[in-house]
């Protein structure tokens, strides 16, 4: 019976429930859990599992430059950073409030990693989220309204709840770039 249950589990696609249940077989013979305590285990782990996939999912589709997380920043002296700002926008509240975020500095003290942390971070608050360098996603915007597909990569865009855009202003930004771009930056954007 037990067999069974295992396999339906995976059929359906219940794989947290699946690893709970099959590790409180194996390890559950001197242990007596009521059956409201099985079930509150069952779900826990569905629950866990689910949560885990979709954290993992969102950070995949963010395609982030570096895996970086805020604990991994170095707050050295000469960088200029502040800890207890950057845990203040670890909180995930500018994104919440639709306000921007410009990282600046000069090339080499860590803007992409420390713009990839926040967006992790994000991701791990449940943001969706796209990373993206500046110069090749104006450039894949222009091409797509050229080819008329550039209503559906906008919509992608604007359905991402946090967009950061990698060497943003390095490059000037010609009229058509600014004409695509505008409405997007009406929404939600951390610049680097």
């Amino acid at each position: 019976m037990n067999t069974n249950t295992l396999d339906r589990m995976k059929q359906m696609r219940l794989l947290g429930m699946h690893r709970a249940f099959k590790t409180s077989l194996e390890t559950a013979k001197n242990e007596q859990i009521t059956a409201d305590e099985m079930t509150a285990l069952l779900i826990d782990s569905e629950w866990d599992e689910r949560h885990n996939r979709a954290i993992e999912r969102t950070t995949k589709n963010a395609r982030f430059r570096y895996k970086s997380t805020i604990e991994q920043i170095d707050y050295d002296g000469g960088r200029g950073l502040d800890k207890n700002q950057i845990h203040r926008l670890a909180d995930g509240k500018y994104i919440t409030q639709s306000e921007n975020i410009l990282i600046t500095g000069p090339t080499g003290t860590g803007k992409s990693f420390l713009a990839s942390a926040l967006g992790q971070q994000a991701c791990q608050q449940g943001f969706k989220v796209l990373y993206a360098n500046a110069s090749r996603l104006f450039t894949q915007l222009k091409m797509a309204k050229a080819d008329g597909s550039a209503i559906r990569d906008l919509a992608k865009i604007e359905r991402q709840d946090l967009l950061i855009l990698d060497d943003f202003g390095i490059q000037p930004i010609d009229q058509n770039s600014r004409a695509i771009i505008l409405p997007i930056f009406d929404t939600k954007m951390l610049g680097c």
